[in-house]
C-alpha cells in the first residue's frame, strides 16, 4: 500500500487546533514573547523617553501595557477556548463572508508590516557591511517567508533562540547606555524638552502594538488551557513589549537613537548588533506573514502555505515602498483594526455568552450587517473623537455593537441556537 507524502505544514488554518497540537507553557510564551519582541514598539519608546520624565515614562508604559494586555488577553482566552484563529473567530461575529473583511484588513497590514521590516533589517546592516540593499532586502525576505512557511513548528524553534538572545543583548546595550549617562540617577533627572500629553504618551504606548494584539488569537489558539494561553499573553504584553520601550527609551535619552541596534552600532557592539537586529525583525515578521496568511486562507480557502509564499514575494517586492510610507501606515492601523478586536470580545462574552457552536457544525450568517456597521463606527471614533484613538475604537464598536445586537433580537437568537 502506498502512503501519500504531504511536505506542507499543517497549521490547521481552516480549522479547529486539535488537543493534540496544543502546546504548553513554556512553548506558548517563547513564541508570545518573540511575538511582542516588536522593532516599531522600540520607536515608540524613544519617542516616549523624549517627551517624557523617566517616571512618567514609566507610568504611561504601565498604563498602556495593562490596556494592552487586558485587550489581548480577553482575545487570548477565547482562542486557548476554542483553538480557532481570529479569523474563523471572526466568522461568528461579522458571518462568514463578512469576515473576509476583517481577514482583508488584517492580512493587508500585516503583509505591510513584513515589508517594513524587511527594509528595517536591510538598512543598518549595509551600513555595517557594505552588502547591497537590494541582496539584503531578498535574502531577508527569503528567510522571514520560510519560517513562516514551515508554520507554528518553525515560530517555536525561531522564538526559543531569538527571545533570550534579544533579552541578554539588549540589556548588555541598556546597561552600557545607563553607564555612559552616570547612573539611573542621572538618567532620571534628564528632562524632555517638548513635554508629551498624557493623552498623546497613551495614544503612541497602545497604538504602536494594538494591531498586533488584536491577532493574538492566531497564536494561542495551540495553548493546552486557557489558563497557559491568558497568562503568557499577559506576560508577554508586560515584560516583552515594556522592554521594546525601555530600549528604545534609553538609546533616545542616550545617544539619540530609538533603534537597539543602531545605539549597539554607537557602542562598538557591530556583532551584537546584528544578531539582535535580525532576530528582533525577523520574529516578528514570520509571525505578521504568518498571521497575514491565515487571513488571506480565510478568504480563498486556499492552503496557508502556499499564501504565505504569495505574501513573502509582495512583501518584499514593495517593501521599499512600505518603509517610506510607515507613519500613514501605523495611523490606518490603529483606527482600523482595534474595532475587529472589539467585536470579537462583545460577541463571544456579551452576545453570544461564552457559548459557540461547535465551528465544524456552527451554522452562521453570510455577512453580519450589524458587525460591519460596529466597525465602521469604531474606525470613525478613532479617527474624529477626541482622547486615544485606539481605545476610542474599541469602546465605540463594542458598545454599538451589544446594543445593536439585543435591539435586533440577534443576541437571543444566537444564544437560543447554541
Amino acid at each position: 500500500m502506498t502512503r501519500s507524502h504531504n511536505p506542507a505544514p499543517q497549521d490547521y488554518e481552516l480549522t479547529t487546533v486539535p488537543a493534540g497540537a496544543r502546546r504548553g507553557f513554556w512553548t506558548m510564551l517563547s513564541v508570545m514573547l518573540g511575538f511582542t519582541f516588536f522593532s516599531a514598539s522600540m520607536w515608540a519608546g524613544g519617542t516616549l523617553g523624549e517627551g517624557l520624565s523617566l517616571t512618567r515614562f514609566a507610568a504611561v508604559v504601565l498604563a498602556g501595557n495593562l490596556i494592552l494586555g487586558s485587550y489581548a488577553a480577553l482575545l487570548a482566552l477565547i482562542a486557548s477556548r476554542t483553538g480557532l484563529s481570529t479569523h474563523l473567530l471572526a466568522r461568528y461575529a461579522f458571518g462568514s463572508r463578512g469576515s473576509w473583511l476583517a481577514s482583508a484588513l488584517l492580512g493587508g497590514t500585516q503583509v505591510g508590516w513584513f515589508g517594513v521590516g524587511v527594509v528595517m533589517f536591510a538598512l543598518p546592516v549595509q551600513v555595517a557591511t557594505g552588502i547591497d540593499t537590494l541582496w539584503l532586502i531578498i535574502a531577508g525576505g527569503v528567510l522571514m517567508t520560510a519560517t513562516a512557511w514551515l508554520g507554528f513548528k518553525a515560530l517555536t524553534v525561531l522564538s526559543f533562540v531569538a527571545v533570550p538572545a534579544i533579552f541578554v543583548l539588549g540589556n548588555l546595550s541598556v546597561g552600557l547606555a545607563v553607564d555612559e549617562a552616570g547612573g539611573l540617577a542621572a538618567l532620571a533627572a534628564i528632562q524632555p524638552e517638548n513635554t508629551l500629553t498624557l493623552a498623546v504618551a497613551l495614544s503612541i504606548c497602545i497604538g504602536s502594538f494594538i494591531s498586533g494584539a488584536t491577532l493574538t488569537p492566531d497564536f494561542v489558539r495551540f495553548a493546552k488551557s486557557p489558563r497557559i494561553g491568558v497568562g503568557t499573553t499577559l506576560i508577554a504584553f508586560f515584560l516583552g513589549n515594556s522592554l521594546m520601550f525601555t530600549f528604545g527609551a534609553v538609546g533616545a535619552l542616550v545617544y539619540s537613537e530609538s533603534d537597539i541596534s543602531k545605539v549597539m552600532f554607537a557602542q562598538g557592539l557591530i556583532i551584537p548588533a546584528i544578531l539582535v537586529l535580525g532576530l528582533n525583525i525577523w520574529t516578528t515578521n514570520d509571525n505578521a506573514l504568518y498571521a497575514a496568511s491565515l487571513g488571506f486562507s480565510n478568504i480563498t480557502g486556499w492552503p496557508k502555505h502556499w499564501i504565505v509564499l504569495a505574501n513573502g514575494l509582495v512583501g518584499t517586492v514593495f517593501a521599499l515602498w512600505l518603509y517610506n510610507n510607515f507613519v500613514g501606515w501605523l495611523s490606518f492601523l490603529s483606527s482600523a483594526l482595534p474595532p475587529i478586536g472589539a467585536i470579537l470580545i462583545a460577541d463571544y462574552f456579551l452576545v453570544a455568552r461564552g457559548r459557540y457552536q461547535a465551528f465544524e457544525r456552527a451554522v452562521l450568517a453570510d455577512v453580519n450587517w450589524t458587525a460591519v456597521a460596529a466597525w465602521a463606527l469604531g474606525f470613525a471614533a478613532a479617527n474624529l473623537l477626541p482622547g486615544i484613538p485606539p481605545v476610542n475604537a474599541v469602546l465605540a464598536a463594542l458598545v454599538v455593537y451589544v446594543a445593536a445586537s439585543h435591539l435586533l433580537g440577534q443576541a437571543a437568537a444566537r444564544r437560543a441556537a447554541a
